[in-house]
């Protein structure tokens, strides 16, 4: 009984070192740059681009205040102004690239639950 306990320790902890390598630590501080993961709703065009090609994640905000240790407000537009602005942490990723490489907010449409609306488009007689 004592060995099975052992190797099941032993086990726990081989990977728990294999997690914690790739385990990345997520700490922002207030005035740092992030974006917002929107989510994917299957069968919606986002910013008229399918699947793979779809972006994952909208604009460069700046985080105002830290909720939690794990929650964030982040200051939001006034196109967003019906989303709630505190986002749990796995949600926000740090903006790296130039404000200019930023993807416009007024191309993209969003409802209440983070998920882009589909915009149909009529071609014109030419």
């Amino acid at each position: 009984m004592i060995q099975i306990r052992d190797k099941l320790k032993a086990a726990q902890d081989r990977q728990k070192s294999y997690a914690d390598k790739r385990r990345k630590p997520f700490k922002f501080k207030i005035g740092d740059k992030v974006m917002l993961k929107v989510s994917p709703w299957k069968g919606v065009l986002r910013c008229g681009k399918k699947g793979k090609l779809s972006p994952r994640y909208i604009g460069q905000f700046k985080i105002i205040k830290c909720v939690s240790s794990v929650s964030y407000k982040i200051k939001l537009l006034e196109e967003l102004s019906e989303i709630h602005d505190v986002f749990y942490i796995l949600n926000l990723k740090k903006c790296l690239a130039e404000e200019s490489l930023a993807m416009p907010h007024h191309d993209v449409q969003i409802d209440e639950k983070l998920r882009f609306i589909e915009k149909h488009l009529s071609i014109k007689d030419r």
